[in-house]
């Protein structure tokens, strides 16, 4: 892992004094996943399976419902029924697809220096997004508002292992037609980090990147060169593109923006119920999204996605954290890889509230994720219910995790001062090594610092309160965002923004679906 300063150390606690620890300050930086990745098939296997995902567009198609869509496919060469909506794709119009996507990219930031690369073994996690409720110890669950999305905002801008910015709850009180204007807007105004759009209709893509290329300060033709913003593409599965989710594929390409083409395909639900059916249907969906990107400009950055779980087969809800979503994880790594594009996945979980199933099944999701090989692995903290709340205090104490995974990342030195010979000679037997001058020269930097976690002891825990770490977590979130400060915006930006808002929002806004 490399940073741009330390971003996994948080300040050191006193000794039996446990006390509230703000987050650390944001900082922009690039994790580089060591682990060995898992692979649940054989070579052979995955060709097969892309294969069998070839075979699902040439000879049964994907239903497309934007017309320019369909054009652009049976310009390629692709045979399109226009009373059906059906397009079948064949193999070689795939194949010089995948030839030309590049293999990886670079986001480029609002700072110098913050860019950060995205492919190979380049790892970024993302908050939990498209919550429709907001939950946390004060205020309870509740519908979404702008004001909680603008927490949302400040909540990732204090937490260093979040470098992106996502619509962790939808401000339900601002109307739809407008709602993305407001939503750009604090996203440039709260954070450097980077921003994403929805693709809910051209006119709403276009504001945004209008936004994003004013909130940035670049010319039209720079925009269009530096990849800068994403949006995720989910397909209906099984087997359609929407009229929104076609039309932000093109947007997204024209302008030189990053697609995220992610099938949302749940076992026994959208997809077959085994593994490698399931795997084959979303392998399938995400080609013709990335094909399309690449008809309309060959070369554009996009990202293979893929976030496939199981439903539980007695109520139909999807589940997350399972086995089954983890060897999916493991399989559509391997496909991603096979098509030589950065890859997408998700954590997540379908607890309630923040407790310990909602701990470990998101523990257990990132994990697979993690020896998966993804490169960008969103809903990594605060995401409840399958995606319908997010928790500010659940946030804090998954970004606790995030942050001792990137600590686990970084390289173990086996110099002879760290062998430590001379520390083992110097200590007698049956002694301690507490006062040893290799420990005194070490002890405050030598350890992972926690910011959720009580060491104390169970007496010392008890006179503090006895408080659990979900309650901890709440006054760390709290202290982040009364600490927090905006990040430096030359006035004239803010203005011009501003002027854009309320221009667009006179007009009416954009539909949604236009």
């Amino acid at each position: 892992m490399t940073t741009t300063s330390d971003p996994v150390r948080s300040r050191r606690r006193k000794a039996r004094e446990p006390q509230v620890q703000a987050a650390p300050s944001a900082t922009a930086f690039t994790l580089t996943n060591p682990f060995p990745r898992m692979e649940v098939f054989s070579a052979d296997e995955v060709a097969s399976l892309h294969n069998a995902s070839l075979r699902v567009l040439e000879e049964l198609g994907i239903r497309i419902l934007l017309q320019e869509a369909r054009d652009r496919f049976r310009d390629a060469g692709a045979i399109v029924d226009e009373e059906s909506l059906m397009v079948r794709i064949g193999r070689e119009i795939i194949e010089e697809a995948l030839s030309i996507a590049p293999p990886g990219f670079t986001f480029h930031s609002h700072t110098d220096g913050h860019d950060m690369p995205v492919g190979g073994r380049s790892l970024m996690f993302g908050a939990g997004a498209g919550c429709p409720n907001i939950t946390d110890l004060e205020r309870g669950r509740r519908p979404g508002s702008m004001a909680d999305f603008c927490e949302g905002m400040k909540l990732i801008d204090s937490f260093p292992m979040i470098p992106k910015l996502t619509a962790v709850v939808e401000p339900q009180d601002i109307p739809i037609a407008i709602r993305h204007l407001h939503t750009t807007r604090a996203q440039l105004s709260l954070s450097d980090k980077m921003p994403f759009a929805y693709a809910r209709g051209q006119g709403q893509v276009l504001d945004c990147f209008e936004m994003v290329r004013i909130g940035m300060g670049l010319s039209e033709e720079e925009f269009r060169q530096k990849p800068c913003l994403h949006t995720v593409i989910n397909t209906n599965s099984p087997r359609q593109i929407d009229i929104p989710m076609a039309q932000g594929l093109i947007d997204f390409a024209e302008w030189g923006q990053v697609a995220v083409v992610t099938p949302f395909c749940l076992s026994g639900a959208m997809a077959p119920i085994t593994i490698a059916g399931a795997l084959t249907l979303s392998h399938a969906e995400a080609l013709a999204g990335i094909t399309l990107t690449q008809l309309v400009r060959p070369g554009t950055p996009v990202v293979y996605g893929a976030f496939s779980s199981n439903v539980d087969m007695r109520s139909g809800a999807p589940v997350f954290g399972t086995p089954e979503h983890m060897r999916t994880n493991f399989g559509a790594g391997q496909l991603a890889r096979h098509v030589g594009l950065p890859w997408r996945s998700a954590a997540g979980t379908a607890a309630n509230t923040a407790d310990a199933q909602a701990t470990y099944e998101n523990q257990l999701a990132l994990w697979g994720c993690l020896l998966g090989g993804a490169n960008m692995i969103f809903h990594s903290a605060g995401w409840l219910e399958g995606g319908l709340t997010f928790s500010m205090e659940k946030f804090v104490t998954d970004h606790e995790v995030l942050q001792v995974v990137a600590a686990a990342m970084q390289p173990v030195s086996a110099d002879l001062g760290e062998i430590a010979f001379d520390a083992i000679a110097e200590v007698e037997p049956g002694g301690h090594f507490f006062a040893a001058a290799h420990t005194m020269e070490r002890y405050r930097t030598a350890f992972y610092e926690t910011q959720v976690s009580d060491w104390s002891n169970f007496g010392q825990w008890t006179e503090a309160g006895g408080k659990t770490a979900t309650e901890r977590a709440h006054e760390i979130w709290k202290q982040a965002l009364s600490e927090w400060q905006p990040p430096a915006r030359d006035p004239a930006v803010l203005e011009a923004l501003d002027a854009y808002v309320a221009k667009r929002t006179e007009e009416g806004g954009a539909s949604p679906v236009d």
